[in-house]
């Protein structure tokens, strides 16, 4: 018998796996195009998507122009595959901010108890009063719009949902016997935070990151529809509906095209979020 060949069984298992999971896999392949789009813009765009050209504005889709042009005369091609990539940098950098802050506001609350439990539970339910938009609202109103001043209201928004997930999820980790028997060999509790607790929970936070990422982006994409988030001249998906809404009649697959790709991108990520719940705890998949 070939034992050298046993170690890789397990990973290509659980690839098959992944791949026979309906959601998992149509998930993963729409997320996939959205990156590829995005990283495809970094290199190459059929126009520029800056290029004003006015006696070409309203062109419907051709061989020189596959999605048509806007009122502007801009490529619609060149301007979804940059606003791909202005989505993921919103979402990326988002997110990050309200893993990076919520994980540790969570899991200071679990450890510690008490006080500092209750004072940080209080504070995310005062941030929950506050969603993006309007968070972004009061920004601008300080410091003007613009990608910045949404990025940190979106990420701001984050903080409180990653910090309960973390929270509730250390409490029953907390409780598990290995745990205890590690309390019982003498480790502080930030030694079992990061060598038990924080391990454990990494997967259903991964599964939040991609809901949340998928949130992101939609919250961006209102955002830049209400002159809130990205600005001209960076091409934006919800600007590109902003600005289509005039031109219902004239030219409708205007607003088409970057409806269904912000349609596309948040079913994509929620399919991949639900598919990687039920591979990273099958439990959840035996119920279904």
């Amino acid at each position: 018998m070939n034992t050298a060949a046993l170690p890789a069984a397990a990973p290509a298992s659980r690839l098959r796996q992944a791949l026979a999971h309906r959601s998992f896999a149509a998930g993963a392949l729409l997320t996939l195009l959205l990156l590829a789009a995005a990283t495809l813009s970094l290199v190459w765009t059929p126009w520029s998507p800056y290029e004003v050209d006015m006696a070409a504005k309203l062109r419907p889709p051709s061989a020189r122009h596959w999605l048509g042009t806007d009122a502007f005369g801009r490529d619609v091609g060149s301007l979804l595959l940059v606003g791909a990539r202005n989505s993921i940098l919103v979402g990326v950098i988002a997110v990050s901010i309200g893993l990076v802050a919520g994980t540790a506001l969570g899991l200071l609350a679990a450890m510690r108890r008490g006080w500092v439990e209750e004072l940080i539970m209080r504070l995310t339910d005062f941030t929950f009063a506050f969603p993006a938009i309007l968070s972004a609202i009061m920004l601008t109103a300080v410091f003007g719009a613009g990608i910045v001043n949404a990025i940190i209201a979106i990420g701001i928004f984050n903080v409180p949902t990653f910090a309960r997930i973390t929270r509730a999820s250390a409490h029953a980790i907390a409780s598990r016997e290995y745990v205890l028997a590690a309390r019982a060999c003498g480790k502080g509790n930030w030694r079992i935070t990061l060598d038990h607790v924080l391990p454990n929970i990494l997967s259903v936070l991964i599964v939040q990151a991609t809901i949340q990422f998928a949130l992101a982006i939609l919250a961006e994409a209102a955002l830049s529809y209400l002159g809130l988030g990205t600005q001209p001249p960076q091409p934006s998906w919800g600007r590109m509906l902003s600005e289509a809404q005039t031109l219902m009649f004239q030219a409708p697959l205007l607003a088409v095209f970057p409806g269904l790709a912000i349609a596309l991108a948040v079913l994509g990520l929620n399919l991949l979020g639900d598919g990687l719940r039920d591979l990273l705890d099958p439990r959840l998949a035996r119920k279904r």
